[in-house]
């Protein structure tokens, strides 16, 4: 038997099969405005990706949804600043929509 029999490396990444999951990572989309092509993502991916603990940004223009993977949760002030310096502007997180309420059946 090994010393480590746990899945989990000391970097905290799991191996599950082929695939490796980040532990503790946080995941948050902000609307970001004025974004309205390719370069405009880029932009806007490559300030906040400067930001310490992100770790991977995907902006769509036509949705105006930035999501943000990071070690921690950000101070949006500096996902704020971040996004301005790139020439646009955070309007804040993205509201998530609702989960659907289950259809009542009864009388």
């Amino acid at each position: 038997m090994t010393e480590n029999s746990s899945c989990c490396t000391p970097q905290g990444s799991c191996h599950s099969g082929g695939s490796d999951v980040q532990v503790g990572e946080v995941t948050t989309t902000y609307k970001v405005t004025g974004m309205t092509c390719g370069h405009c993502e880029g932009a806007v991916s490559s300030e906040i990706g400067e930001i310490a603990g992100v770790s991977s940004v995907q902006a769509v223009a036509a949705t105006g949804l930035v999501t943000v993977t990071s070690k921690a949760p950000l101070d949006e002030e500096a996902v704020r600043a971040a996004v301005d310096e790139a020439g646009y502007e955070l309007a804040g997180e993205a509201v998530r929509p609702a989960a659907p309420t289950p259809a009542h059946s009864g009388p």
